[in-house]
């Protein structure tokens, strides 16, 4: 699936929008990538995650993991459909009442490898808390996989990243932003 393919799946399904948004990181952008929209369609989401299992496997070693994790909630789905992809194990973590990442429902292994998937980066916080997580339980983790990397490749990890999508919408820091400057209202999406 190339990139020109990807974001014409996210305008057919309605997940780009434009408008002000205020992200999860806090910085304001005209454009938010509402991945729900696009993987209400489970035909839709399991094509688009298999192709991001399929662009991970041409690397080797990316995919040689026992387990997907996830960070809820965004994530979920796209880490279900890539472990469908890889016939692997899918676990999630999820925020706590302090709105961290934390690993409840599940066992990690000392030793077990990970896939770490997520729908949208930015600057890629709820990925490190994930591989945090991880390597906290004894796991290790080999690669992460994201259908959009909005950081213009400025989201770093110490794994490889591959996304479907590599795309740098403007951003602003609050102070900056001049749609704030403008009044447009400030619109508060979520993940």
């Amino acid at each position: 699936m190339t990139e020109n393919e990807m974001l014409k799946i996210f305008e057919d399904t309605k997940a780009l929008l434009n408008g002000h948004f205020e992200l999860r990181s806090k910085l304001h952008s005209d454009k938010f990538f509402q991945c729900a929209l696009l993987l209400q369609y489970p035909r839709i989401a399991a094509q688009v995650c298999a192709a991001l299992a399929e662009k991970m496997k041409t690397t080797p070693g990316l995919t040689e993991v026992d387990t997907v994790i996830s960070p809820a909630l965004g994530g979920i789905p796209v880490g279900h459909e890539v472990a469908r992809a890889l016939d692997k194990r899918f676990i999630f973590v999820e925020k706590n009442a302090d709105k961290m990442l934390e690993l409840r429902r599940f066992k990690i292994e000392a030793g077990e490898r990970f896939l770490v998937a997520e729908d949208v980066i930015t600057r890629g916080g709820r990925v490190q808390e994930t591989v945090d997580i991880v390597e906290q339980h004894g796991g290790i983790v080999k690669s992460i996989g994201v259908l959009v990397d909005r950081s213009g490749g400025k989201a770093q990890f110490n794994y490889p990243l591959v996304s479907l999508l590599n795309i740098e919408p403007v951003t602003w820091e609050p102070a900056e932003c001049p749609l704030c400057k403008q009044g447009q209202p400030l619109i508060h999406p979520g993940s």
